[in-house]
């Protein structure tokens, strides 16, 4: 997974990010809703609910509103019908990014996510675009404290995971989707923190970003993950890891 350890970098920005704005219990509620209607409000025979569940917890989210959105998304409680639009298109720099939204209304969502792609530099682009660039995976990262490298390679090996990535940043582990759940079990069963755990859509190759580009595709991120409509942001960027780190904490 050469290349993918700026993933970790990224992704401790994005939690941070989320929660100073106060974002992360709605994406995380919205998750939950949405996998209730979808498959069912009984997390045992629906992989995508436990998983949203799993993390909702994870994130100290109440118990009683998870409950709540689980039974908005069956019905039994009356709330806004939520859609799963995904958006694609060209960041500044010219980098391939996927928007995935959940809304109840599809012409403010694509107006708003279609203002910062033009404010920014960038592009909306047709379904299809810059997707078959991605593949989806489930993604973890560990912090490094937790155990050496050679714990890990057992860790990796035992739970069966695809592949790893160790960096000081932290470990990635990379599954298949339908492994992410057993995974995430395995880690819990073992009493392993998991500083970030989802399903993730992973760029097949990394393109390269000059350092004095990283700034402005991190604002447009940024900026795009807050809209309210918003669940994620993906990108296929690469950047000087020392640049990474700085902008990230900056």
């Amino acid at each position: 997974m050469s290349g993918h350890s700026k993933w970790s970098t990224i992704k401790r920005k994005k939690a941070s990010v989320d929660a100073k704005r106060g974002k992360i219990f709605t994406r995380l509620l919205r998750e939950v809703t949405v996998s209730a209607r979808l498959g069912g409000g009984d997390p045992a025979g629906n992989p995508r609910l436990r998983a949203a569940i799993q993390e909702a917890r994870g994130q100290n989210v109440p118990n009683d509103k998870l409950d709540r959105a689980i039974k908005k998304g069956t019905g039994e409680l009356a709330g806004a019908a939520l859609e799963e639009v995904i958006y694609e298109g060209y960041g500044p720099g010219g980098v391939a990014v996927l928007v995935e939204t959940m809304t109840d209304n599809r012409n403010r969502t694509v107006s708003e996510v279609r203002h910062l792609f033009s404010k920014h530099g960038g592009s909306l682009g047709e379904n299809g675009c810059v997707s078959y660039m991605f593949d989806k995976r489930g993604y973890f990262l560990i912090e490094p404290e937790t155990m050496d490298e050679e714990e890990l390679m057992e860790l990796a090996l035992e739970l069966d995971v695809d592949d790893m990535s160790t960096d000081k940043g932290g470990y990635e582990l990379f599954t298949a989707p339908e492994a992410y759940n057993g995974i995430r079990e395995g880690l819990a069963e073992r009493e392993i923190p998991v500083a970030v755990g989802e399903l993730a859509m992973i760029p097949q190759t990394l393109v390269s970003l000059a350092s004095d580009k990283l700034p402005t595709v991190l604002r447009f991120m940024e900026a795009m993950e807050d809209l309210d409509d918003v669940q994620n942001v993906w990108s296929n960027f690469d950047a000087d890891p020392e640049a990474l780190a700085s902008n990230a904490e900056g």
